[in-house]
């Protein structure tokens, strides 16, 4: 009986941490994008994962790709 001394107390600390954890991810926006994420893991390339110089040349092809590209009648 006397361990409930120590329990509520101790539970009652966990609890305030869990609720200033819980508003200090809302505070920082940690749940804005929820299905960002999900979508983004589809992509194979990731622009930003890549060399400036390849990426120059990679938006360089891809434009020239276009321009060659004939419309559909």
């Amino acid at each position: 009986m006397t361990i409930l001394y120590l329990l509520i107390p101790l539970s009652l600390i966990l609890l305030g941490l869990a609720v200033w954890a819980f508003f200090w991810a809302v505070k920082h926006d940690q749940f804005d994008d929820l299905e960002g994420p999900a979508h983004r893991i589809l992509f194979d390339d990731d622009e930003n994962d890549l060399p400036p110089e390849q990426r120059a040349a990679r938006k360089k092809t891809a434009s020239s790709s276009q321009d060659n590209q004939e419309p559909p009648a």
